[in-house]
């Protein structure tokens, strides 16, 4: 699934292709990825035909578009969780057509109506004014657009990065500020992490706790934070929780700067391009591979239907409590 960096790239895309189109019309062709839209695709469609793109705005792994505010609009945004294959493709004059790179096996592509090259799993397209258009694309379907209603910020401060605006869709209300985000307090994630009776990676991908961090990135932290994911929340010290989460905002800034990580072709930019940040991982993935630290081989366990790759020199496992 895209982390924070892959989908601040995807923002970063939107933000220079689209901002300021008007969107003229709206086909869904699989209602299932508008799922999350109470009132259909109908609706969907009805609420975004005319209505400007203002801005890009980012929390965590949450991405949406602001519409532009007048008579008889409501104050509402497109939303787009983009699941574990989810893409926004922009195509046409804004950045040309976006480049397909399908894994062997896939469907063939066939040229559409527009002349642009369809994407065998186009869901919806979004026609701008400018003869343009934005594609979400999905091949497992996990991920989902909608237009929900904003919600003010408890705190007042900006919705997420790429808007001033203190507001954020009601779906995102419970989702905590990330570590990119210049108002996060990190003195109250620190306290707030240190209060949880879990373990460390558990709270790290708890987006209630701090958002945007997910199991690449979790594991290369923790890497680098020299902690074992198993840690109890409650045994860090204050200056090894701000390690972990100082750890987790290095690698994904560094991650960002590569265009985020990318396995296969389900991960691409807006204009169909992949990160190269795989290149770089310490441990996610590099199962029996040696640290780069010590020259350890890297181990791989289960973890909640996943994995978690350490080094078992580096990150030595914390030793069971013994019964009092």
């Amino acid at each position: 699934m895209p982390e924070l960096p892959e989908v601040e790239t995807v923002r970063d895309g939107l933000a220079r292709h689209v901002l300021g189109r008007t969107v003229t019309d709206v086909d869904v062709r699989r209602g299932y990825s508008v799922r999350r839209h109470d009132a259909g695709p109908l609706d969907f469609a009805a609420r975004l035909v005319g209505r400007r793109l203002e801005a890009a705005v980012r929390r965590g792994k949450f991405l949406w578009l602001l519409l532009d505010e007048g008579a008889g609009r409501g104050d509402d945004a497109l939303m787009a969780h983009l699941g574990m294959s989810g893409q926004l493709l922009v195509r046409g004059p804004a950045a040309g057509p976006a480049a397909l790179d399908d894994a062997p096996g896939d469907p063939v592509a066939t040229s559409g109506p527009t002349g642009w090259v369809e994407h065998p799993h186009l869901r919806v397209r979004l026609r701008l004014d400018d003869g343009s258009a934005l594609d979400f694309v999905d091949q497992r379907t996990f991920g989902h657009l909608s237009v929900p209603d904003l919600v003010p910020t408890p705190d007042g401060a900006p919705g997420g990065l790429g808007s001033a605006r203190p507001a954020v869709p009601a779906p995102v209300a419970h989702i905590a500020r990330d570590l990119l985000d210049p108002a996060l307090d990190r003195d109250a994630v620190v306290a707030a992490l240190r209060a949880r009776r879990t373990e460390v990676k558990r709270a790290l991908l708890d987006q209630t706790l701090v958002s945007g961090v997910g199991n690449i990135y979790a594991d290369e932290a923790l890497w680098r934070a020299r902690l074992h994911g198993t840690r109890p929340t409650a045994a860090l010290r204050p200056v090894e929780a701000r390690r972990v989460l100082d750890a987790a905002h290095e690698v994904m800034t560094e991650a960002l700067g590569q265009g985020g990580t990318s396995f296969d072709a389900l991960y691409v930019d807006v204009n169909g391009a992949s990160g190269y940040f795989d290149r770089s991982l310490a441990v996610y993935g590099q199962d029996g591979r040696p640290c780069r630290r010590c020259g350890t081989p890297v181990r791989r366990d289960a973890f909640a239907n996943r994995s978690s790759y350490t080094c078992p020199r580096c990150q030595p496992r914390p030793r069971p409590r013994r019964p009092s």
